[in-house]
């Protein structure tokens, strides 16, 4: 399964309109979403295409196709707006060999997690991208679609099979990795 993986919208329609662009050009079959959707939170600054009720209603258009989990600048209010549920603090999704899948936003604890030998575990809040080899188990982050940081470029990342690419909201390839 190809799956397309985005984090750290916090209401940037103009941002999340480039990467629902990618979307459909990546032909994904799920877009997984690692939280902070609508709000830009009161540690970040107000991005340039803050439009949140607008981004509420772009991503209902996808709810069929994206799994969300909960970000830590993501509120009951939010999930209100939205068609899909952003309640749960984390996700598992099968993924081939028995391996496994954990989404989460990116601010709780991983032992939380329970973590096996082989997962991927998926998480954003830093707004920085890379993917990390653990002891048992590949750490990844896109990276954030409004608000990089460490000097990082807007990114998001693609997922299929056991390979990992992370890309600029301008397609280009910023890394490739194998989990």
């Amino acid at each position: 399964m190809k799956y397309m993986v985005i984090s750290d919208i916090h209401g940037d329609a103009a941002c999340l309109k480039k990467a629902l662009q990618r979307w459909e050009e990546e032909q994904a079959q799920a877009l997984l979403v690692l939280g902070d959707l609508l709000y830009h939170g009161p540690r970040n600054p107000i991005p340039q295409g803050y439009a949140p009720k607008e981004c509420a209603v772009l991503l209902n258009q996808y709810k069929k196709v994206i799994i969300a989990v909960r970000g830590n600048c993501d509120a009951d209010v939010d999930q209100m707006m939205l068609d899909f549920a952003i309640t749960a603090p984390y996700m598992l999704l099968p993924a081939s060999g028995g391996r496994r899948i954990c989404m989460t936003h990116g601010h709780l604890a991983e032992e939380m997690l329970h973590l096996q030998e082989g997962d991927l575990l998926l998480s954003g809040h830093t707004h920085v991208p890379g993917v990390w080899e653990k002891e048992m188990y590949t750490a990844m982050n896109p990276g954030s679609i409004s608000l990089p940081k460490e000097e990082t470029p807007h990114t998001y990342a693609v997922l299929e099979e056991h390979q990992i690419v992370i890309k600029t909201l301008e397609a280009d390839v910023w890394k490739t990795a194998n989990w």
